[in-house]
């Protein structure tokens, strides 16, 4: 399949309609990039693919081509069916804009949203994607991508969204990360007198801090 998609390629210099056809969603995830940059975007509009199954390097570039394909109907109520297949591969910016089309997005399309996009989400943001789905998201809090971005979350924040959603994080919070001494790279007398001298250290530095 992928010598017959490459051989068609090198021949056409395209992908369209009719070779999406017959890849389907079968074999789309077989295309390499150089192929899925062969695609021509309009041909999207009549290709019934499901790239759920590929990379998610597959997954961005395919949304980049429905993007394009589908640009004429970005204000349209019908766009959001019509990008759905491809949203997991969006990034934040979009998914931001999209929150405000009331598109109802089922919970089970949310969590398989692209990671890095997903986690750049406000609450409000995600309360205007799912819509009247929302109170779902709280089955998934406890659940990778969910539970990873309510642990990004102010919990007063997630609070407003009525739906139960625990394990934000409280006012006032501060994550303070664990200096490592390397034991190896120095004497354990050293380390010993850094510790003895740290809550001294921390004293001066609040001291500092209120007079500033």
């Amino acid at each position: 399949a992928s010598a017959a998609i490459q051989r068609h390629v090198e021949l056409s210099n395209s992908l369209n309609a009719t070779a999406l056809a017959a890849i389907g969603s079968r074999y789309v995830c077989l295309l390499n990039a150089s192929q899925l940059q062969a695609i021509h975007p309009p041909s999207l509009r009549l290709a019934s693919l499901d790239p759920s199954a590929c990379s998610q390097e597959t997954k961005n570039l395919l949304y980049q081509k429905a993007k394009e394909a589908f640009s004429d109907q970005h204000h349209l109520p019908a766009y959001y069916e019509l990008i759905l297949p491809y949203l997991g591969g969006a990034p934040a910016a979009d998914l931001k804009a999209l929150s405000k089309d009331d598109v109802n997005m089922n919970v089970s399309t949310f969590v398989t949203l692209r990671r890095d996009s997903l986690m750049l989400l406000t609450p409000r943001e995600v309360q205007g994607l799912l819509g009247l789905n929302l109170p779902e998201l709280a089955r998934w809090q406890f659940q990778a991508p969910v539970r990873d971005w309510v642990r990004l979350q102010e919990q007063a924040q997630l609070d407003q969204l009525h739906v139960g959603l625990t394990g934000g994080t409280q006012e006032g919070y501060i994550n303070l990360v664990t200096p490592k001494f390397p034991v190896s790279s120095a004497p354990l007398g050293t380390v010993a007198m850094a510790l003895h001298h740290l809550p001294a250290l921390l004293l001066s530095l609040l001291l500092l801090s209120i007079s500033s």
